[in-house]
């Protein structure tokens, strides 16, 4: 196998993961947030924000870096374009992550704070927008990988 399909695989791979965990945390996981009760609430935020980072940031480095690479290692018959619109998604994805998720973890860390907790919900659909999108492009290069 060459060598830039196989980056176009670990590509979609750690693309489609994020894209189901990204819907899990955005419709399961945020939204139970509000049920933890202000007791146990610091406890459950600092153990979410260890524990999905294990899970998160190996993926999101592994596309990253995939995403990148594949632009200089082209694989025919996938357009320039969409591997350029998906290396824009993945930067709009650790912006949203970077500017505002984290600060809204942050802020959360120290107590439930109703305004913090409605923003990351809310702001979170950013993310998730955009991995679907990134998703869908994914596999329209697979697609189109194979179709050749």
């Amino acid at each position: 196998m060459n060598s830039s399909i196989a980056i176009l695989l670990a590509n979609v791979a750690s693309t489609l993961f994020l894209v189901g965990l990204i819907w899990m945390v955005q419709v399961v996981h945020y939204p139970l947030f509000n049920d933890v009760g202000q007791e146990n609430f610091v406890r459950y935020q600092q153990r979410h924000q260890k524990n999905i980072t294990y899970i998160v940031g190996p993926m999101m480095l592994i596309e990253l870096v995939t995403a990148i690479v594949l632009l200089w290692c082209p694989i025919e018959g996938i357009d320039k374009s969409l591997l350029y619109t998906g290396i824009g998604l993945v930067i709009l994805i650790w912006l949203s992550t970077a500017l505002i998720q984290v600060p809204c973890h942050s802020k959360l860390v120290n107590g439930f704070d109703l305004s913090a907790y409605k923003w990351l919900v809310t702001s979170n659909w950013i993310r998730t927008i955009a991995w679907t999108a990134r998703g869908g492009l994914v596999a329209l290069m697979l697609v189109r990988l194979l179709s050749k």
